[in-house]
């Protein structure tokens, strides 16, 4: 995922930041507790979509920022 890219995406929901969890393909709302896919390296930023988040995963400390 582009860093720069990363940079300029919220939380559609809460207009919070999102982690980029690089194993899952995802970026994580923790605010909102939802984690939203990555398909063909698009993130797709639909609350429907989204899957929740459990307490352990709001939880876990952010991941190293992607290197490019």
């Amino acid at each position: 995922m582009d860093t720069k890219l990363l940079e300029l995406l919220v939380c559609p929901v809460t207009k919070g930041p999102l982690l980029y969890d690089r194993e899952k393909q995802e970026l994580l709302s923790r605010s909102a507790r939802l984690a939203y896919p990555i398909r063909d390296g698009i993130p797709i930023l639909l609350e429907d979509v989204a899957r929740p988040i459990t307490e352990e995963e709001a939880a876990r400390p952010k991941a190293p920022s992607p290197q490019p």
